[in-house]
């Protein structure tokens, strides 16, 4: 740009001097001190040609010897200026002012010119100027200050003393949208007509009143403008010679593209923290809609498909044509969201040239205005949205669709009718961000929702859908998965009939959340049952049980390793808790065992509450440690009470304050069983717990000596005979006439096998039951089997007669020996 452009033109304020560029003296000398280059105008001012000094040293030009030291200093400067004496060629001594720029050598090994750092290494010469001799030409100079003001980039204006605006430049009349003349005279607060005009006039007299500058930031909605813009104010003072505030200068800067991406960014980061704080399908959706609402959009939609409800895969490839969305979450700035036709929760059918429908057969996001035209053709296809559409002015959409991992799960639709902007393709960009990570959180839900519905159908198919009715107790129970943000866990209990009439009762809880958590409670159930079946005690049950859980964590990190190549974080470790108790009603005693879990409540028959002191023992997985049962009398009508972590474990109360609680709901009085289990969760738990619950209650009920007959038998086979008929007058006592046919043989059968292979004392027991239940023990620790005697064989079919003819039979160890028992049903006698 020439100096007659800047000065706006005027060629007669500033004349154009055809010889500007020749008018400076400009010398070159290389590191050596030898001149290298001398232009016409350095001719001039000493009146050698350039032939006389090019190539001789620049030294000869002084007037004087330079100082040493001065030369030393000078290697180390990037710039020096200053005056010079130097020697013209008519002799005369000339006072010259220079400015020298230390020349670094350039990358190809050239020389540049310029002021960048200096030093004794790397030195690439001089590069000298001095300005023509003589006063400059006379410049009109209010006039230039004038033009430089009036034409200046930045927005400013000048206000005297009493706030009224005296100035304004060009840039200053186009934002306002008014010229200077219409101006003049008037306060901040007249010409925008904005409380933030009346800010902006506070600032100026902080100016007047301190005489420092001031920095400040307005929005306004100026008139002519689309939008709300955003500036950055400086307010400096004008002072005359004296020193004297006569003015002040407002000074803006136009940062609404500044402003408006930080709260881009805001948003962004508002979305990350908001969006997929559960794991809740439409709590996903209506975060979405939350965040953004108002800062992005007036009014906001969330359709999902149906497919994807309760964890199901969409089907492959986008949508095509009319789509069938259900409405999950919705979000205005007009209280009770006026402009939604669809319902929450309710399906509806968008047509194929709806923002919908084509944003997800595309694939992409897009913007539509909703312009006279387009209303038009949603008047034939869908009047009611239409409508609605026009009575709350709804004219610029962004419809997103919700995508994660491949596949369409939705769309969210952002409409504006508040805000007079349409949107924009940065809008596009940001609703597009929003909405891809709210996508992924809905994934995430929905395939967390897939696992929930599988864990728990797992889970209720192994836990005991109805207690079975025993006569050693009554039982309730109660099971709640947890909530879904913390994910079905493994929890479990069981009530299993054990012979001689005895129950077992365990609850247990499986380390972790899910699937895994679900399918190893299964096992570990099983192998419970399966333990107790054997008549284990309940140490040795455990220790059997610690090392199934021990396989478990080494075949669980097999698969790992090889699905995961050991990925971190996961080392496949199966951990469990255990509380197993068995309760023989006849002797009214009860023997415990727990694996790291939480003692049982007792509750009395006369209702005191205590914990019993159980030896709480390792969880289960660690191994190499032992368990230690522990042995309680239990009156008749006693509660056990059963219970997993899940029921007292809480963030709001500890662990001591918990079991108070639920001391203090078992020591009321209650109609029944399911009623104090009620009463225990409601007192317990919040309405979503974090943890799943296990709760198993036990009334013990007690049989007598009218319910239990007991016989020493002889070590003589002699004695068999005497046995049957004891056995059938019991049984006669008992009005059972009709089963002792059946008792008869079974008896003869199993006290025959105790004394012909078993070891003295030898004991026959009936206990009458729902069933009868017929037991013999001997001292002999040997387990008989069941097998087929061939054809010829003179023993062997007892105990297939036994199988026979009761409704099952088996063996259990005990300290002294063994005991043999049948159960045989009564139902028909």
């Amino acid at each position: 740009m020439t100096r007659s452009e800047a000065a706006g033109g005027d060629r007669a304020a500033w004349p154009e001097d055809p010889a500007a560029e020749t008018a400076t003296a400009r010398v070159t000398v290389d590191p050596r001190g030898i001149v290298t280059g001398w232009n016409e105008a350095a001719r001039r001012l000493l009146g050698y040609r350039s032939s006389e000094v090019v190539g001789r040293a620049a030294a000869g030009l002084l007037a004087t010897e330079p100082h040493p030291g001065t030369v030393r200093a000078l290697r180390e400067l990037p710039r020096w200026n200053g005056t010079v004496t130097l020697r013209h060629r008519d002799g005369r001594a000339l006072p010259v002012s220079l400015l020298a720029h230390h020349r670094m050598p350039d990358r190809a090994g050239g020389e540049g010119a310029g002021g960048r750092g200096g030093g004794s290494g790397g030195d690439g010469g001089w590069l000298l100027f001095s300005a023509p001799a003589g006063p400059p030409a006379p410049l009109p100079a209010e006039a230039l200050a004038m033009w430089a003001f009036a034409q200046s980039p930045a927005t400013m204006a000048l206000y005297d003393t009493g706030l009224r605006l005296r100035l304004a430049n060009q840039d200053m009349e186009r934002v306002i949208g008014l010229p200077e003349a219409a101006m003049r005279g008037l306060r901040v607060s007249e010409i925008v007509a904005d409380p933030q005009g009346d800010r902006t006039e506070q600032l100026m007299r902080r100016v007047l009143a301190t005489g420092a500058p001031q920095q400040g930031q307005v929005a306004l909605r100026l008139a002519g403008h689309e939008r709300e813009s955003v500036w950055a104010l400086s307010l400096v003072p004008v002072r005359d010679t004296a020193g004297t505030v006569r003015g002040v200068l407002l000074s803006a800067r136009d940062m609404t593209e500044e402003h408006l991406a930080r709260e881009r960014l805001v948003l962004l980061n508002e979305a990350s923290l908001r969006i997929g704080s559960t794991l809740d399908l439409a709590r996903t959706a209506e975060e979405l809609a939350d965040v953004a609402v108002p800062q992005l959009a007036d009014f906001v939609t969330v359709d999902l498909l149906p497919s994807i409800e309760g964890g199901g895969d969409p089907r492959a490839g986008a949508p095509s044509g009319p789509v069938v969305l259900r409405r999950v979450a919705v979000r205005s700035v007009l209280a009770g969201c006026p402009e939604a036709v669809v319902p929450r929760g309710t399906v509806a059918t968008y047509p194929g040239g709806s923002p919908v429908a084509e944003c997800l057969a595309r694939g992409r996001p897009l913007i539509r205005e909703l312009t006279d035209r387009v209303l038009a053709g949603w008047e034939r296809e869908d009047p009611e949205r239409a409508a609605r559409v026009r009575r709350y002015g709804i004219h610029s959409v962004l419809a997103v669709p919700m995508r994660a991992r491949g596949i369409t799960l939705g769309v969210a639709v952002f409409a504006r009718h508040r805000r007079p902007e349409p949107f924009t393709p940065d809008d596009l960009l940001l609703g597009g961000e929003i909405t891809a990570r709210a996508a992924v959180c809905v994934d995430n839900a929905r395939r967390y929702a897939r696992e929930r519905r599988t864990s728990l159908t797992l889970q209720s198919s192994l836990l005991p859908a109805r207690p079975p009715r025993q006569a050693a107790v009554e039982v309730a129970s109660r099971y709640l998965p947890a909530s879904t943000q913390a994910g079905v866990g493994g929890d479990w209990f069981d009530v299993i009939p054990l012979s001689g009439a005895r129950v077992a009762l365990v609850v247990g809880d499986v380390v972790g959340h899910g699937i895994r958590a679900s399918a190893a409670m299964g096992r570990l159930r099983t192998a419970v049952r399966t333990l107790a079946d054997v008549d284990l005690p309940p140490d040795e049950l455990l220790t059997h049980l610690d090392d199934l859980v021990i396989r478990l964590s080494a075949e669980a990190g097999g698969e790992d390793g090889a699905g995961r190549a050991g990925g971190a974080g996961d080392t496949g470790d199966t951990g469990a808790t255990c509380l197993y108790a068995v309760y023989d009603p006849v002797s009214r005693r009860c023997s415990l065992a727990r694996a790291g879990h939480l003692p049982p409540a007792l509750v009395t028959a006369a209702g005191a509450v205590e914990f019993p002191d159980v030896p709480a023992g390792p969880p289960l997985g660690l191994g190499g440690l032992p368990f230690e049962t522990t042995e309680l009398e239990l009156p008749e009508g006693s509660v056990l009470v059963l219970y997993t972590d899940g029921l007292v474990a809480s963030r709001d109360r500890d662990l001591d304050e918990s079991l108070g609680t639920l001391r203090e709901v078992l020591a009321r009085p209650a109609p029944s069983l399911d009623a104090t289990c009620d009463a225990v969760l409601r007192a317990l738990l919040p309405d979503r717990p974090a943890d799943d619950v296990a709760l198993l209650m036990a009334r013990t009920r007690a049989l007598d000596a009218a319910h239990v007959a007991t016989w020493e038998v002889p070590h003589d086979a002699a004695a068999v005979a005497e046995t049957r008929k004891n056995a059938c007058r019991q049984l006669a006592a008992w009005g059972l006439d009709e089963a002792a046919f059946v008792t008869e043989l079974v008896v003869s059968e199993l006290v025959t096998n105790a004394v012909r292979y078993g070891e003295a004392p030898v004991r026959l027991r009936l206990i009458r039951d729902s069933d009868l239940v017929i037991e013999v023990s001997d001292g002999s620790s040997t387990t008989p089997h069941l097998r087929r005697a061939r054809t010829f064989d003179e023993g062997g079919r007892g105990l297939l007669l036994v199988a026979q003819l009761t409704q099952g039979w088996g063996t259990r160890q005990t300290y002294t020996g063994k005991t043999i028992w049948a159960e045989q049903s009564l139902s028909a006698s």
